[in-house]
């Protein structure tokens, strides 16, 4: 596995895999690598030949008072999994090379970043969509996987693809989640023991809208008063939001007709954990 540190290397190792004839796959992360993760290179291995990993906590991305600093960055670990799971190669660039000095452009989409995690995080998804069009402008990927957990940011790079005429295929890979349900996360080691128990509201609350949903339940408003039970059930829960959108365009919805998207933020102390499950009345 080769690591690289510096944007131009980069670009010279894709520009030769494509001279060869190689497909090049991304799985952009911001690192402490977990199943999730993993089961997303795979999937980049099944779509390309050569599978690139990038790991940077992107600092456009966190708002004033966010994790940035405190995020986890145990890259030690995330090399060590990446050479295990078969990666080719781990771009991980310093910040300075992928922020020079008076950086003055972003890229920002305007209408699917409105609601859900872009009305709570104003500007968080303009970092996103800035980062990965850099990513995607060093990497030179032909796909790039990227998980329906983070469904809304999924959504967006979709839109910036398509609008933008970028040309890489994207792929979503499954939310993979714990034996008891818990949603993977690198957020996930910041709970305490007892938050972590409480975490699993969120699965649940998810499980039942998928229940009532199966027995013939299609008001959102119904739906959403039994899953805010389950989540206010727990004492150290906070919910950020609960919303049902419809899947293409995020707009809000008032039936289950489908697909609709349910995607649930709640807070534990510090900790914001995000989840989400896609229904249809099919």
């Amino acid at each position: 596995m080769d690591v690289i540190r510096t944007t131009d290397e980069m670009q010279q190792i894709s520009r030769a895999g494509k001279r060869a004839g190689r497909r090049i796959g991304l799985v952009p992360t911001m690192g402490c690598l977990h199943e999730g993760h993993l089961s997303l290179v795979r999937l980049a291995r099944e779509k390309a030949d050569v599978v690139v990993v990038s790991i940077f906590v992107n600092p456009i991305q966190f708002l004033p008072g966010e994790d940035f600093a405190a995020y986890p960055r145990p890259y030690g670990e995330d090399e060590t999994l990446c050479r295990e799971a078969g990666v080719d190669v781990l771009f991980y660039p310093e910040a300075s090379a992928m922020y020079v000095p008076g950086h003055s452009v972003t890229v920002e989409e305007r209408n699917l970043s409105r609601g859900l995690c872009g009305a709570s995080r104003p500007g968080h998804f303009s970092g996103v969509t800035t980062v990965v069009a850099k990513l995607f402008n060093i990497v030179l990927p032909d796909v790039a996987i990227f998980g329906q957990k983070d469904a809304q940011q999924a959504r967006i790079i979709l839109r910036m693809v398509r609008d933008l005429n970028i040309p890489v295929a994207i792929v979503l890979g499954p939310i993979v989640r714990e034996k008891d349900g818990l949603a993977m996360s690198s957020r996930n080691r910041y709970l305490s023991p007892p938050e972590r128990r409480e975490a699993l509201c969120l699965y649940r609350s998810l499980r039942e809208a998928e229940r009532m949903v199966g027995e013939g339940e299609r008001s959102v408003e119904t739906i959403r008063a039994a899953m805010t039970a389950i989540i206010n059930a727990m004492p150290l829960a906070r919910m950020d939001y609960l919303e049902f959108v419809d899947d293409r365009t995020l707009l809000p919805v008032a039936r289950i007709g489908g697909p609709v998207l349910v995607a649930v933020a709640v807070k534990f102390g510090k900790t914001r954990l995000i989840d989400n499950i896609v229904l249809t009345s099919a």
